[in-house]
């Protein structure tokens, strides 16, 4: 498949920090969705994916597509023990704030917001970044996720010791620091693959 480059010189990249529904459009060609394979959709694991170009843009390589989608479904999803929802979307929420990434951010304080019922605070969060003071439980998430998004990395034994702190036992700390490992690298991926647009209703031709 020729690789071909795509532009939108009309789109208006969001500048600010945002709850509301973004779109993504992607730098290079994504898979046509009429010639997906057996392969491919098992690589998708959710066929509605298919809809998406960040996913049909992944899907070229669908083995991999596949492993990172469970592991983002284990991560986020498996929540029977460790972490509720509401907090690994909040270190998801943070990791994104932190590396600049706004429509992950924007997924992801919804998601945070819906489990938590805290929109109030998650706004603070994508307004102020990492110093905002929320609640101690919070904001030992958010510091030891930004501390694990740094370059170089600066989580350490202070950032576990924070976390325990504030009532966080082992499973706790594992899904913190998986759901903004996960992130730290979803970012990077997604910010080198496409842009952001103003909605998903008004995607740039």
């Amino acid at each position: 498949m020729s690789e071909t480059t795509l532009s939108y010189p009309k789109n208006r990249e969001p500048a600010a920090f945002t709850q509301d529904e973004l779109g993504w459009v992607p730098w290079l060609e994504p898979f046509p969705a009429d010639q997906l394979t057996d392969r491919h959709w098992a690589g998708l694991v959710d066929a509605s994916r298919a809809k998406s170009p960040y996913f049909l843009l992944l899907v070229r390589d669908p083995d991999i597509l596949q492993a990172r989608t469970k592991t983002d479904k284990d991560i986020f999803y498996n929540t029977s023990n460790g972490l509720p929802r509401a907090e690994r979307e909040l270190a998801a929420t943070a990791t994104s704030r932190h590396n600049g990434c706004i429509f992950c951010a924007s997924v992801h304080s919804r998601f945070a917001t819906q489990y938590s019922k805290r929109g109030v605070d998650i706004q603070r969060l994508l307004d102020e970044g990492a110093e905002a003071y929320i609640d101690p439980r919070w904001n030992a998430i958010i510091n030891a996720s930004v501390a694990l998004a740094d370059t170089p990395i600066t989580f350490g034994d202070e950032q576990i010791e924070a976390l325990r702190v504030a009532g966080l036992d082992d499973l706790e700390i594992v899904d913190v620091i998986n759901g903004a490992a996960f992130f730290n690298w979803a970012n990077r991926l997604m910010l080198s693959l496409g842009e952001s647009t103003p909605s998903t209703k008004a995607q740039p031709a």
